[in-house]
């Protein structure tokens, strides 16, 4: 009789590969495909990154309102789609502001809540830290001649990705001085020297594959991921010290969770997008 596959069997560099070689598949292909692909993937990304933010911010005590903040994060993502697509017109945007203000009837109603006014901070926390990121997205990949664009985005995950993998391959091979102790003893500054030159790598071979935005801009781009992603990974792991846990989530084997994997996205989201609509 054969034994079934179980992901747990294997050693934990293995199960990054397994992990990281499916999941990058998946959303290469969701982003590549078509705009709607992309928008299903990042939604559901979305989605339950926001549910882990929840879960962990009630470990602490919190009391956010965990479902409908998610609701509230996903619609936030799917207007700014839909209106960047022209299927909405710009002025539905305003509908977000009614909707974020109903957390606040919510919780007028909650009569166990003891501190009903730190549920509702971290609720919109949730939204601000996770679901907004991700919206920018989508400002992100329409911003050329408002049509999407699959390579911006794509482009801006390979760098990422390299930026990663090079920091945990350079961290652990020679991994010897401190980046941040206090948060996180396991980063180092030649974990991150290596993150940069992978990342900066990558960004070079993109700016000779894409040419959807000028090449130097592609450079930027990895510059900002490298900071940004880099201070987006020390702060997840300073909320995760906080309520001393070693990862968000065990959604994704070898990995953790979603936001452990995304952590570096939802800082670097904001700068890039708005680099890409400034410049």
């Amino acid at each position: 009789m054969r034994s079934r596959f179980n992901i747990n069997n294997y050693s934990n560099l293995a199960q990054r590969a397994i992990t990281a070689l499916v999941g990058g598949l998946v959303v290469v292909t969701a982003i590549i495909y078509s705009d709607w692909t992309y928008f299903l993937v990042f939604a559901g990304i979305l989605g339950f990154s926001q549910m882990e933010f929840y879960k962990l911010s009630g470990l602490d005590g919190m009391l956010p309102l965990k479902s409908f903040g998610t609701i509230l994060g996903l619609l936030i993502f799917i207007l700014t789609f839909m209106i960047e697509k022209e299927q909405l017109a710009d002025e539905f945007l305003f509908l977000i502001f009614p909707l974020v203000s109903l957390v606040f009837f919510i919780k007028l109603y909650k009569k166990t809540d003891k501190k009903p006014f730190t549920g509702v901070a971290y609720t919109y926390l949730g939204i601000f830290y996770v679901a907004v990121p991700f919206s920018l997205l989508n400002l992100a990949v329409f911003s050329v001649d408002a049509v999407y664009h699959y390579e911006i985005l794509l482009g801006c995950l390979l760098i990422l990705w390299a930026s990663d993998t090079g920091a945990y391959f350079a961290g652990t091979k020679f991994g010897k001085t401190k980046l941040f102790e206090r948060v996180s003893p396991k980063k180092s500054w030649e974990g991150f020297l290596g993150g940069a030159f992978s990342a900066i790598a990558v960004a070079f071979l993109l700016s000779q594959q894409f040419h959807v935005i000028a090449d130097w801009k592609w450079l930027v781009i990895a510059g900002i991921i490298i900071i940004a992603g880099t201070y987006g990974d020390l702060i997840e792991s300073l909320f995760k010290r906080s309520i001393e846990i070693k990862d968000s989530g065990n959604g994704l084997p070898g990995h953790g969770g979603f936001m452990d994997r995304f952590d570096g996205l939802l800082l670097s989201a904001p700068f890039i997008t708005a680099f890409l609509k400034i410049f």
